[in-house]
């Protein structure tokens, strides 16, 4: 089955990938596997805030049920929207990890939970107001950093998988255990082979049938726990203010400031991504429009009992992953989280999934996120300009906080929230080096370095064998497929053109060109 044949039809005027309407089973089997997807992720914020706030089991459990809810509902704001509001893309939305740091500092400065939620409404009021102008920032986002942006995504997002086939807990006595693993790696292998499969169908599904498969493996081998599944009433509604009314601290919102400008640099460089990925124009417009939903998101949340909400950059994997590129799908997510916010017993059933489970999907998942920022950046020019630098060093600046968790220790807490995240380094330094090497013309050289250079060719007389496609012969001269030419060596100056280039004394065409020039120069009579 093609993706032609899922998509059965499309909304009256409209003719984008994302609008495509599916079967209502297939909505719904394709979003459940959105949910599972993002799942563990998203109870882990109001467990861990939870926990460090000193609340009780029932306050605990709110919490994480206000997060199903809210998610939920950011969800159906973003990929359904109205005007203004919604990016329209196959993004589902949830609690932020980024502004963890910030609301443990609260709480350990002397904070409680009030001053969290005021905290993220007023922030999150004023990033919506600012959304328009950060928009902006979309011509700044040519492929060599969506490419950058989307591969770090994928790279920083790996440990958290990790973590998971792990076990999760790492004060857990069996944390990291080969049992843990191996249902990890079990899990990793049936969604391959499921992926690998003839029917189209059981392709698409794979996560969710590995998922599936994976938690009755681990319930063969003890590891699943349905104990907690039907305790409490069957449905709950979230309370307003569970928590009581917020309360407004200046040095908390300062704070949280600084965690909305890094969702909102997270939750653009998903919406660019996703665009890449399905196939359809994201402009500033756009843009604007999906931030705007994050934070009309994140001001609902705290009423409710929940935190920051941003796109979930996993689940821009599963778009990638299964080719569904249906915002519907999302938006059939979308209702599956708020059930699970309103009917704690099926929470209880999807939390029984085990964490090596997830952890095993994670891997497919994230891995799927840096091949597609990987085949965003094949469209990049290398020659000729410094990309290939742009790149290098900002990836690497992606992974210091990944390798070294604690390399910006010693920084002002600002400077840790912002680059504590491996994805909003990647970004900032992607944006500013593009900037300098890029958008900022001035200064550069014709011929940059030797990063930027053009590797060195040519052909001799006797041997064509290195003729490569696009190669033409045009006006008496060869010339490669950017129309530059490519020197013809002499037989007797190969060997040595070879060596020069070996040894790194030559490092492009042009100095190829201009080492025979010089040579026929000397032997000129």
């Amino acid at each position: 089955m093609t993706e032609s044949s899922t998509t059965k039809s499309l909304p009256p005027g409209s003719t984008r990938p994302e609008d495509a309407w599916l079967p209502v089973p297939k909505l719904f089997a394709y979003g459940l596997q959105h949910v599972l997807t993002m799942y563990g992720g998203i109870i882990a914020v109001p467990l861990i805030i939870g926990k460090a706030a000193g609340v009780d089991g029932d306050q605990l459990v709110a919490l994480v049920t206000a997060s199903l809810f809210v998610g939920g509902i950011a969800t159906l704001i973003q990929s359904i929207g109205f005007p203004l509001v919604g990016s329209r893309l196959p993004l589902i939305q949830g609690v932020s990890f980024a502004g963890v740091a910030t609301m443990l500092s609260i709480l350990s400065g002397g904070g409680n939970l009030g001053d969290i939620f005021g905290a993220v409404i007023v922030a999150s009021v004023i990033g919506f107001v600012v959304a328009p102008f950060f928009a902006r920032i979309i011509r700044f986002f040519p492929p060599v950093v969506t490419g950058v942006v989307i591969t770090a995504i994928g790279l920083t997002l790996i440990p958290t998988a990790g973590n998971w086939a792990m076990g999760g807990d790492e004060a857990a006595a069996d944390y990291g255990s080969v049992q843990n693993i191996a249902l990890a790696f079990i899990t990793f292998a049936v969604i391959l082979l499921l992926s690998k499969v003839g029917s189209a169908t059981i392709s698409r599904l794979s996560i969710l049938l590995g998922l599936i498969i994976g938690t009755a493996i681990g319930a063969a081998m003890g590891m699943t726990d349905f104990s907690d599944v039907g305790d409490g009433a069957p449905v709950a509604l979230p309370g307003l203010l569970p928590f009581g009314a917020p309360t407004f601290d200046l040095a908390a919102i300062g704070s949280m400031l600084i965690v909305i400008l890094v969702i909102k640099t997270e939750t653009a460089a998903d919406v660019l991504a996703v665009g890449e990925i399905v196939g359809t124009p994201v402009d500033k417009k756009r843009v604007s429009a999906g931030l705007r939903a994050d934070m009309l998101s994140s001001v609902i949340a705290p009423f409710f009992g929940s935190f920051t909400q941003s796109a979930f950059a996993q689940n821009v994997g599963l778009v990638a992953l299964t080719g569904v590129r249906s915002r519907f799908v999302v938006s059939a997510g979308g209702v599956i989280l708020i059930l699970l916010g309103l009917m704690p017993v099926l929470g209880q059933v999807v939390a029984a999934v085990p964490m090596p489970v997830l952890g095993g999907a994670g891997f497919i998942l994230f891995g799927t996120v840096s091949g597609s920022g990987i085949r965003n950046l094949k469209e990049v020019k290398f020659e000729g300009n410094m990309n290939l630098i742009i790149v290098s060093a900002s990836l690497a600046f992606a992974l210091i906080p990944v390798v070294k968790p604690d390399f910006y220790e010693q920084f002002p807490s600002w400077v840790q929230t912002i680059f504590h995240s491996g994805i909003s380094s990647a970004a900032i330094m992607a944006v500013l080096l593009n900037l300098l090497f890029n958008e900022l013309s001035f200064g550069n050289s014709r011929n940059p370095s030797v990063y930027g250079a053009k590797p060195a060719r040519f052909l001799t007389p006797s041997n064509l064998k290195d003729l490569r496609e696009g190669d033409q012969f045009i006006d008496g001269v060869f010339v490669d497929c950017d129309g530059e030419e490519i020197p013809l060596v002499p037989d007797e100056q190969a060997e040595e053109i070879r060596a020069a280039i070996d040894c790194g004394d030559i490092v492009d065409t042009a100095s190829v060109k201009q080492v025979v020039s010089e040579e026929s120069e000397h032997r000129r009579p």
